[in-house]
């Protein structure tokens, strides 16, 4: 199909520093934008039975979180009488061609939906735009409308603030440069979303290492994945951006909603979702919405699971030392929690070290993040995006 060009225009500003205003889409934006379809579509209380399950729910990313999500009593059943929305699905990369063609190509794959109310942005974050000759391929294979952005400046809230102004869809899915798709992944998102009228949709991720990952392979494989009810429902809380359908509607600013603040350290998607809950809004889970994530072999470590486990511990309290106002009192309980965190886990790993027990790196997980509750901002930030 013939490629056409688009322009964006950059984003550099904090969100919520910025009022609301019109989404504009078409030719009159401003960063390159290709098309492979020469016409623009304009798309569709029971307390825990230990300590150490209380203490696991306060985590972001939990590496056994059945209880962590929890289904309302009632599910709220969506209008039958409501028109279909647009859907555009949005995956940012950086320096990933092979990752993200099977990422790209898995929503070519997609089955119960209707393709000509899709569309699929792709964001490349590299400094030069090295991944456009592989959209330019893939583009060819694509059923429906594909578009390419360009952003350089690098951070992952950018690269999805630029997805968003690039997206004409109603609904906007997120997909990671290292998942593929299941057939049914988006279908299933869509219909969680109507069902249970929800501003924002979650599916599982399962993570698959390569056979040469041996040691701690487990948990390793458990770090990256994501579970949650067997059911389809409203849930309590709220996961990261990928595999994820959010209702544009429903985001405080329809094409930067993510700060900027965190292109560096990352937890863009937690801030948001944080500001939609307090406005709120309604999260669903959608068993599924299954995605396979492939990490990159640099990143099935236990070094570096260590450090994310550390950051994802340091969101809870970052998040109430950052609200307007800040929250003192969410502050010292995350903090006291995380103490405490810190002195049971460090033991349960130390003893399991000693004694090189097999499944050691799940307690010594659970102190880390701990620690991440109690030390978290200024010097102690992670930086693990935005470095071009």
């Amino acid at each position: 199909m013939a490629l056409q060009l688009l322009r964006l225009p950059k984003l550099r500003e904090r969100s919520s520093s910025l009022p609301p205003r019109p989404r504009h889409f078409g030719p009159a934006l401003g960063a390159p934008v290709l098309l492979n379809d020469p016409h623009v579509r304009r798309p569709v209380r029971k307390r825990a039975a230990n300590l150490a399950q209380m203490l696991s729910l306060l985590d972001r990313k939990t590496l056994s979180p059945p209880a962590y999500l929890r289904l309302a009593a009632t599910q709220p059943q969506a209008r039958a009488d409501v028109e279909p929305l647009t859907v555009s699905m949005a995956i940012a990369t950086q320096r990933r061609p092979e990752g993200l063609a099977k990422a790209v190509r898995s929503t070519f794959r997609q089955t119960g939906v209707e393709l000509a109310k899709l569309e699929l942005v792709i964001v490349d974050n590299d400094a030069v735009p090295s991944a456009k000759p592989v959209v330019e391929a893939l583009a060819a294979e694509a059923p429906f409308p594909l578009r390419y952005v360009h952003e350089p400046a690098a951070g992952v809230a950018n690269a999805r603030n630029a997805a968003l102004a690039a997206a004409s869809g109603d609904l906007i899915a997120f997909l990671d440069d290292d998942e593929e798709a299941a057939p049914g992944w988006l279908a299933a998102l869509i219909d969680a979303q109507a069902r249970f009228g929800a501003d924002a949709v979650f599916g599982p991720v399962r993570a698959r290492a390569p056979a040469d990952i041996v040691r701690h392979r487990e948990y390793l494989e458990r770090f990256f994945s994501r579970d949650g009810p067997a059911e389809a429902g409203v849930i309590a809380h709220f996961y990261g951006c990928g595999d994820s359908l959010i209702r544009r509607a429903a985001l405080p600013h329809p094409t930067r909603p993510f700060s900027a603040d965190r292109n560096e350290t990352g937890g863009e998607d937690d801030h948001l979702f944080g500001v939609m809950q307090r406005a709120g809004a309604r999260f669903a889970w959608a068993p599924e919405a299954l995605v396979y994530e492939d990490p990159v072999p640099a990143r099935l470590t236990l070094t570096y699971a260590l450090a994310r486990a550390f950051a994802y511990g340091q969101g809870p309290t970052y998040g109430c030392a950052t609200a307007e106002p800040p929250d003192w009192g969410g502050m010292a309980r995350f903090m006291t929690t995380g103490t405490i965190q810190v002195g049971l886990f460090g033991l349960i790993a130390a003893v399991q070290w000693l004694t090189r027990a097999p499944h050691r790196a799940f307690a010594l997980d659970r102190a880390v993040r701990g620690a991440g509750k109690v030390f978290f901002g200024g010097p102690f930030a992670m930086r693990f995006y935005g470095r071009g």
